[in-house]
């Protein structure tokens, strides 16, 4: 069967995937060869593919194919994160669809039904990747809850605790009361929301003064335990050690003095509710308050509600401030914008509360990761670089990590309560352990199994994913086991910046307390996806694509290319579906271009043609200037940079002329000597764009010829770094104008491409005559002559140097040919002066990319010799 000519990428792809994994293409051992490793930032257990994902992991797979194609042992560990808080939800509203209350459901019956759904969701995800090329190791498959996993989260907590950096601390943290759970302090977003300061009047006991505070939140008011006044404020220095009376549950509480309070905010006095804000906890704390916590783990009132109880805050927030109006407590209300802690996973408003958690101690574990990115040496490199304030201000700024979630999907933290006491419990990693620690401590050998009683809480789910580089290879278990010693540290990884402190960070610390290593040498942080109108993409805004259904459109290679065309490093990726229909297209033209060497009929009679050499020696210069960019490029993980260059040398330097300059004439053979360099030109081509595009340059590579297994390009060697010749592609750009200028000429004078035509040329600039054979060839010149003087004809400049194609001039008609000359002219004299303008502005010269500005000097110089050619033409016919 011949070879189809035009490309079927929803045929291609599936087979090239399933021969590679049959071959085992992805997968790695511990051998002689270098290492390169990337660990997947693992998606969430309930996750589906989203262009976010599609980034990311294109980006993942460009880097480890061309390692692969660079002859490392190329190791890419797949797998997934339990996302306790995530997963949980999505389990509880399952069941709760099925009639089923998880508060009626023992632990165990829960985790049956979360595994369920894991076997039943959690792969999707996974499955999604390979549609889009991910040439992960699949036996590696890793999930942060596999036994294995589990068992070096449970070792590292046990750890950590007898080294005095994990404690029980009861404190004020983030209540998220959807999840039914606490947050650490990264997981709460901070939104500007638009709300109300109402001001209320509290009685003073014994006296007919009131005293007016002024709160954001009204229903708190049944927690207050205390007024607060500034003892440097003289409009209340009265109402020292006296009390007031708490609207609608008639509670006395002291007015106690406390510089804290601002003078200038609100009324000047601050109503005290320990429960419920942080810093009215140390005010409580400080002056030794009663706490009264008025919320259930609902966010809905408790018993401390009063006749609220059991309504939500929302609601009660508005009942109770009619309430308060109708009984003259409520003075006035005033419009006020203050921030909004929201939970990250949920959305829900935080809650403060106060509540017994395990807190990791962050500030010396931090100082070995903050240098490791900061200090001289950069072990670790943030790119694009402007990160690194980022990370700094974080790391700077460190608080404990409340590492305790009040869930039961994740890894269950391993304290054994034997008894009543705050401190009654052990840390163990078996109960069996826990139980002769907790004889250990007590000296009552009495205590059973069965008295132990494991701490409720599981732990965040990053305390699992910070040791993901270490765990995939069993570090934390097998500390010296031959794979973490040859694997780790990886080489790269690909995430989001969302995501910098939250894993990357915690990741860092992590390598260097169990490694005394980094993690990873490098950190490519890609941009987020947004729209054409530079919205991020959401499932709520409807602006998302389907991420399979652009694979079915465009095919996986469109799609990658059309990613990474739109993406340039850290930047946000303005993503429109005409760039994977452009990557599309590009498939195509590389496609066509394979066609037509398969139509070429090959003899070995034949000499090899002039410019079929020169072309062939330019071209392999052209290709090397071209690797030497691209591989900059990938130093600096510009990959969009990288991606560019290779398209325009594939798409325009060897599809758009290179093959224009050798294929043969009509229905004549090519000589096998330029045939054979056209193929090893065109495998090149194959081997550096194979990254990007694996399917159909797979396709191509094992259509040239039979291929053994061990010859499959997955596996090919990466073309090798050589010298070019500069000359003669600064000669050939020259020669490429020569012949635009003579194919417009053509054009504008009506001459078909088959009437040979002598060129005539004053060789002002002294340019070579070495390529005169391939412009001869692509405008079908019959002779170039070298001349001193004009030649009557249709003329052009290619910069100094003059070209003339002899024209009849009776063929001519002078007044609409010198109208056209004249009307093109008045066009380009216009569009270089606004070209000038643009030029002569300092602040575009100085703060405009340098790319951008050196494309505009060449639009100047470009429109500058046109002028000169066009007034020639016009001196011409006058």
């Amino acid at each position: 069967m011949g070879i189809p000519s035009k490309y079927n990428a929803n045929e291609v792809e599936s087979k090239w995937y399933d021969y590679w994994m049959k071959h085992n293409y992805f997968h790695s051992e511990v051998d002689e060869r270098e290492p390169y490793t990337i660990v997947i930032p693992p998606p969430n257990v309930t996750g589906v593919l989203h262009m976010g994902h599609m980034l990311n992991n294109t980006i993942q797979d460009v880097l480890i194919r061309r390692a692969r194609l660079l002859g490392k042992n190329a190791c890419w560990v797949p797998g997934t994160d339990h996302a306790s808080i995530a997963t949980e939800a999505k389990v509880v509203a399952k069941l709760k669809e099925e009639g089923i209350n998880k508060n009626e459901l023992s632990r165990e019956e829960f985790l049956k039904h979360a595994f369920e759904w894991k076997e039943k969701y959690g792969g999707i995800i996974l499955e999604q990747l390979k549609k889009l090329g991910a040439s992960c190791d699949w036996d590696r498959t890793k999930f942060t809850m596999d036994d294995d996993m589990s068992e070096a989260v449970i070792k590292v907590f046990v750890d950590l605790y007898n080294k005095g950096m994990i404690y029980r601390g009861f404190r004020m943290v983030n209540w998220d009361p959807e999840a039914k759970t606490t947050l650490s302090d990264e997981e709460v977003i901070y939104e500007e929301r638009q709300g109300n300061l109402y001001y209320l009047q509290y009685d003073i006991v014994d006296s007919e003064e009131k005293v007016t505070i002024a709160t954001t939140r009204p229903e708190t008011i049944l927690g207050d335990t205390a007024i607060c006044i500034n003892p440097n404020d003289e409009r209340y220095t009265h109402l020292k050690g006296k009390k007031a009376i708490v609207p609608l549950c008639n509670r006395e509480i002291p007015i106690i003095e406390d510089e804290y309070v601002d003078l200038e905010f609100g009324t000047g006095c601050l109503k005290v509710t320990p429960a419920h804000d942080e810093n009215d906890k140390v005010l409580g704390d400080k002056h030794g308050l009663e706490v009264i916590d008025i919320f259930n783990e609902d966010a809905s009132l408790n018993s401390f509600g009063l006749h609220y109880q059991g309504k939500d805050r929302f609601v009660v927030r508005k009942e109770i401030t009619k309430e308060l109006e109708e009984k003259g407590y409520l003075v006035k209300t005033e419009q006020h914008t203050n921030k909004v802690g929201t939970s990250e996973r949920t959305k829900a408003v935080i809650e403060p509360r106060l509540s017994d958690q395990w807190f990791l101690k962050m500030e010396e574990l931090a100082k070995p990761a903050l240098e490791a990115v900061l200090g001289e040496d950069r072990e670790v490199k943030l790119f694009p670089r402007k990160f690194e304030n980022t990370y700094r201000h974080w790391m700077e700024n460190i608080r404990d990590w409340n590492i305790s979630r009040q869930l039961w999907w994740g890894q269950q933290i391993p304290a054994y309560y034997y008894g009543d006491g705050k401190e009654d419990f052990v840390v163990a990693e078996t109960k069996e352990e826990a139980l002769k620690l907790a004889w250990k401590k007590t000296n009552d050998y009495e205590i059973t199994l069965e008295d132990l009683q494991q701490d409720p809480d599981v732990l965040d789910t990053w305390f699992s994913s910070w040791l993901w580089p270490m765990s995939v290879f069993d570090g934390i278990r097998n500390p010296e086991n031959e794979e973490i010693k040859y694997y780790y540290p990886t080489n790269d990884l690909v995430t989001g910046p969302d995501i910098l402190f939250f894993w990357v960070a915690r990741m860092i610390i992590a390598g260097y307390e169990y490694k005394d290593a980094r993690p990873f040498e490098n950190v490519y942080l890609t941009g987020l996806v947004r729209d054409k109108q530079r919205r991020k993409m959401s499932k709520q805004l409807g602006n998302s694509p389907d991420a399979l259904k652009l694979i079915e459109e465009f095919g996986a290679d469109g799609v990658r290319v059309g990613l990474l065309l739109s993406s340039a490093a850290g930047n946000d990726l303005l993503f429109d579906e005409t760039l994977c229909d452009q990557g599309k297209k590009f498939g195509n033209k590389v496609w066509s271009a394979f066609y037509l060497t398969t139509l070429w009929e090959v003899s070995e009679e034949i000499a090899q043609p002039a410019h079929s050499k020169l072309a062939i020696e330019w071209y392999k210069s052209k290709f090397q200037k071209t690797l030497v960019e691209v591989e900059d490029h990938y130093s600096k993980y510009r990959l969009s940079d990288a991606l560019m260059a290779m398209y325009k040398l594939i798409y325009d330097d060897f599809c758009g002329f290179f093959l224009e300059v050798v294929k043969p004439a009509y229905q004549q053979p090519i000589d096998k000597k330029t045939y054979d360099e056209v193929i090893a030109i065109f495998e090149d081509n194959l081997r550096i764009l194979h990254p990007f595009m694996p399917f159909i340059t797979e396709e191509i590579w094992q259509s040239i010829s039979e291929r053994s297994v061990e010859e499959a390009l997955v596996i090919a060697k990466y073309p090798t770094q050589t010298s070019f010749n500069e000359e003669l592609i600064t000669e050939m750009d020259f020669a490429s104008e020569v012949i635009s200028g003579i194919r417009t000429v053509r054009k504008e004078k009506n001459i078909a491409h088959k009437d040979a035509v002598a060129i005539s040329v004053i060789n002002n600039e002294k340019s070579s005559d070495n390529l005169d054979e391939v412009i001869k060839k692509l405008v079908n010149a019959s002779e170039i002559n070298y001349v001193t003087e004009k030649i009557d004809g249709a003329s052009f400049r290619v910069k100094s140097n003059e070209y003339f194609i002899p024209i009849a001039v009776d063929s001519i008609d002078v007044e609409e040919e010198i109208k056209k000359i004249t009307e093109e002219l008045n066009y380009t004299e216009g569009f270089l002066k606004s070209v000038q303008k643009k030029l002569s502005n300092e602040r575009f010269v100085n703060n405009a990319p340098e790319q951008v500005v050196a494309v505009e000097r060449k639009k100047e110089a470009d429109a500058v010799a046109k002028i000169e050619t066009l007034k020639a033409s016009l001196a011409s016919l006058q």
